[in-house]
């Protein structure tokens, strides 16, 4: 497959951005494999720009269809985080959509859909949504291009892969600490 990226660059980062696009578009699983994949086979940098373009667009796509094409269907299927995402949005605007970006707690998909339901505008949805999911979108692609230089069973245990595993799992907490900081200097703004 790299040999075939190294011949044909161009087309295999086309062919991935649409696979991904679609597949977040459709809401259907397996974006941690893709980022993870992309990371592999683009490397860091590049790995990051098609995965974080195709995944916002993408999401917004289905944002799109949710709101457009899915409306009744998404308003019954997610009756209870849309009261949660609902009152989110009305206490804290598009810094909630990011909140939601940067921590896993609700799949991404779920956020998709339930968005198109809320008033925010679709150009705030993609630019919140790619700054929120981008520290993410490092950190997989990162483990990806990672695993991607595995050679020998010895790479298995190289630091540069054991710490890109351990960021994939203190990322979620780290974040969740910042976000709480951010949300009590927030807090003592508005007393």
């Amino acid at each position: 497959l790299d040999a075939y990226y190294q011949a044909n660059p161009l087309f295999v980062l086309g062919t991935y951005f649409f696979i991904y696009l679609a597949s977040t578009a459709l809401s259907l699983p397996g974006a941690a494999v893709l980022s993870l994949a992309g990371g592999a086979l683009f490397g860091l940098i590049a790995g990051t720009l098609v995965v974080s373009f195709a995944s916002t667009i993408g999401a917004t796509l289905a944002m799109l269809i949710a709101r457009v094409l899915l409306r009744d269907w998404v308003k019954n299927r997610f009756a209870s985080q849309m009261t949660t995402i609902n009152s989110g949005m009305i206490k804290e605007g598009a810094f909630y959509l990011f909140t939601l970006r940067l921590l896993p707690a609700v799949p991404f998909f779920v956020i998709n859909l339930v968005m198109g339901l809320t008033p925010l505008r679709t150009v705030t949805f993609f630019w919140v949504s790619q700054l929120g999911m981008l520290p993410g979108t490092l950190v997989y692609v990162n483990a990806g291009s990672e695993l991607g230089k595995i050679q020998t069973i010895d790479d298995i245990l190289s630091p540069s892969l054991i710490i890109s595993f351990v960021l994939l799992g203190i990322f979620p907490l780290l974040v969740k600490k910042i976000l709480a900081v951010i949300q009590a200097k927030r807090e003592e703004k508005n007393v």
